[in-house]
C-alpha cells in the first residue's frame, strides 16, 4: 500500500513540534504550512519537550489550552499532541498531512532516536498521515537562520509530496546552517552515524544536595558519503526517508534458520 501524490493546496495540515508552543521554530513552520494550504491546525506542547522521543503520557491527564481558533497547547509530548489533534480535535475531518518542527537544531544520524520532532512525524505516520519532520541546523552561540527553512520549506514539501510514498514511511528534512541564498541544493540521503558523546555530570544545588545533568555532545560522524550529516556539511538540504519497520531482515532470516526446528 502507498500514499499517492498529494497536492498540498488541498491538504488539511496538522502542525506540531517538540520545542513548545512559544518556540520561534513553530512560527516558522506555521508560515511554511500556510504557504501550502489555507487549512492549517496547530497542536504543540505547552513546554519544551526536546529529547522526549516517541513517548506517551499514560500516567497523568492531558490538559489542553485553546490559544486562538485552530491553535492549541497541550501539557504533554509531541506524540500526545498528534494523537489529540487527529483523534479528538479533528476527529470528524482528520488531517491529511502532518508537519513537525521546525526544530531548533539538527535532527540527523542518531538524533532521530531521541528527537520529539521526529516522534511527532512518526506518530503521524502510525496514524495514517503523510508526515514530515523539519529541522533547522545551527551552531551554538550563533543566531538560528529560520529564514532558510521558511524560504525553502514550501518547495521542498511540494516536491516531496509529488511522488508516491509507501505507507510505513515518513520524511526527515534538515536545512543547513547557511542563509537561504547559499543553500547548495537538495540531497536525498540516508541516516548517518555519529554516536553520543555526552556524559552525566554531578552538580550541587544551593543546599549542597547533588543532582545530575545529562550533557549532550554529538561525536564526529563515522561516515559522510550519502548521509544526512554529509549533505548538511556541504550546505545542502537533506531529505531522508525513514521507515517504521525496524526489523533487520537478514538477521531475522539467519535466526529463523538457526533457531527453528
Amino acid at each position: 500500500m502507498a500514499w499517492p501524490p498529494l497536492d498540498p493546496a488541498t491538504a488539511r495540515i496538522l502542525v506540531t513540534n517538540d520545542d513548545g508552543i512559544n518556540a520561534p521554530g513553530l512560527e516558522a513552520l506555521i508560515e511554511i504550512a500556510r504557504a501550502l494550504s489555507d487549512d492549517v491546525w496547530v497542536v504543540a506542547p505547552e513546554m519544551n519537550q526536546s529529547g522526549a522521543g516517541h513517548s506517551l503520557s499514560l500516567s497523568r491527564p492531558l490538559r489542553a489550552r485553546e490559544i486562538t481558533p485552530r491553535k492549541w497547547a497541550i501539557e504533554g509530548t509531541p506524540t500526545d499532541c498528534v494523537l489529540f489533534g487527529t483523534r479528538h480535535l479533528l476527529r470528524g475531518q482528520p488531517p491529511t498531512l502532518l508537519l513537525s518542527g521546525v526544530n531548533r537544531g539538527a535532527n540527523m544520524a542518531d538524533d532521530v532516536t531521541y528527537s520529539g520532532t521526529i516522534a511527532g512525524a512518526m506518530e503521524g505516520c502510525m496514524l495514517g498521515l503523510r508526515s514530515i519532520a523539519l529541522s533547522q541546523c545551527h551552531v551554538a552561540g550563533h543566531p538560528v537562520k529560520w529564514a532558510t527553512a521558511v524560504h525553502h520549506g514550501p518547495d521542498t514539501i511540494r516536491r516531496a509530496l509529488s511522488v508516491e510514498w509507501p505507507r510505513e514511511t515518513f520524511l526527515n528534512v534538515n536545512f543547513p546552517d547557511v542563509v537561504s541564498a547559499s543553500v547548495t541544493g537538495l540531497e536525498i540521503t540516508r541516516q548517518g552515524k555519529r554516536g553520543f558523546g555526552g556524559d552525566v555530570e554531578e552538580r550541587l544545588d544551593p543546599r549542597g544536595t547533588p543532582y545530575y545533568w545529562i550533557t549532550y555532545r554529538a561525536e564526529e560522524p563515522r561516515s559522510l558519503d550519502g548521509t544526512d550529516v554529509g549533505a548538511i556539511g556541504r550546505g545542502a538540504i537533506s531529505v531522508t526517508p525513514l521507515h517504521m519497520d525496524l526489523t533487520h531482515e537478514s538477521l531475522r532470516r539467519r535466526l529463523r534458520e538457526a533457531l527453528t526446528p
